[in-house]
């Protein structure tokens, strides 16, 4: 098997484990290459959009109900959703350059791993202080407030799902719904970017690795599917703390190896 597969497979593997548990999956895509010096098309942003069509279809087959419900009955939560698309899709079209070029940097990651992390733990405190009385019923400001929390994810390091999961505590959601609707708000802002990005690959297929692109693509979606499984039954009995923890381990490792080169 060509090398290059296997490293394939691993950033599908951490990929779909990342994105959906709040540890940040883009930190990870960008420090795996730089920890073992992988260079490449394993570590571009066009294959991380790749990856991330992984993700998207271990959604879809976690979540179809939901969808198929929105569309036939739900109407109003399919409003919210596609209301709540709105920040993170314009700051993703407008950024894009600026996100890929700029702030792809170690120092960068190791800022937000730790301050969105003491957010999370916030988010926990907040809702013990008062005392577990969880909304029934999302509102359309509550989905516009998660929807803008979500459009922060572009900067590495903070992880989609744990600011949107994060905002739902703050606006009173128990943590399984926060995390329920943070899947199904991010479904649409990966499908728009793995659609933009495919058309990229599809017009120029002479400058991607369609093996690489496929191992990724299906690694990502089985370690994805069974990340929200975990992640759903995690939640409606422990907190957000053991991730808030891990980033900070990671937060320091970066710290030390950057410092070491």
């Amino acid at each position: 098997m060509n090398p290059e597969l296997y490293k394939a497979a691993i950033l599908g593997i951490m990929q779909g484990l990342t994105e959906f548990l709040p540890i940040s999956s883009t930190a990870h895509l960008i420090l795996f290459p730089w920890f073992f010096d992988w260079h490449g098309e394993v570590n571009t942003l066009t294959f991380d959009v790749a990856l991330h069509g992984g993700t998207l279809l271990s959604l879809l087959i976690c979540f179809y109900r939901d969808w198929i419900n929105m569309f036939l009955k739900e109407r109003k939560m399919l409003l919210f959703i596609a209301i709540a698309t709105v920040p993170a899709g314009a700051a993703g079209l407008m950024l894009k350059g600026f996100v890929e070029h700029t702030l792809r940097s170690p120092l960068i990651i190791v800022f937000s791993l730790v301050f969105f992390g003491l957010l999370m733990l916030l988010g926990e405190w907040f809702i013990k202080k008062r005392g577990f009385h969880h909304k029934e019923r999302l509102t359309l400001f509550d989905a516009l407030f998660i929807g803008c929390a979500q459009a922060i994810a572009l900067i590495p390091g903070v992880s989609r799902s744990g600011i949107t999961i994060t905002a739902g505590l703050f606006r009173n959601l128990s943590r399984h719904d926060a995390a329920r609707f943070s899947f199904l708000l991010s479904t649409p802002v990966i499908g728009g970017a793995f659609m933009l990005e495919g058309m990229h690959i599809v017009n120029n297929p002479d400058n991607f690795s369609f093996d690489m692109i496929t191992t990724g693509f299906v690694s990502a979606a089985i370690s994805g599917y069974f990340a929200i499984k975990f992640l759903l039954k995690f939640l409606q009995k422990y907190p957000l703390n053991l991730f808030v923890y891990y980033r900070f381990v990671l937060a320091a490792i970066i710290l030390v190896i950057w410092q070491g080169q």
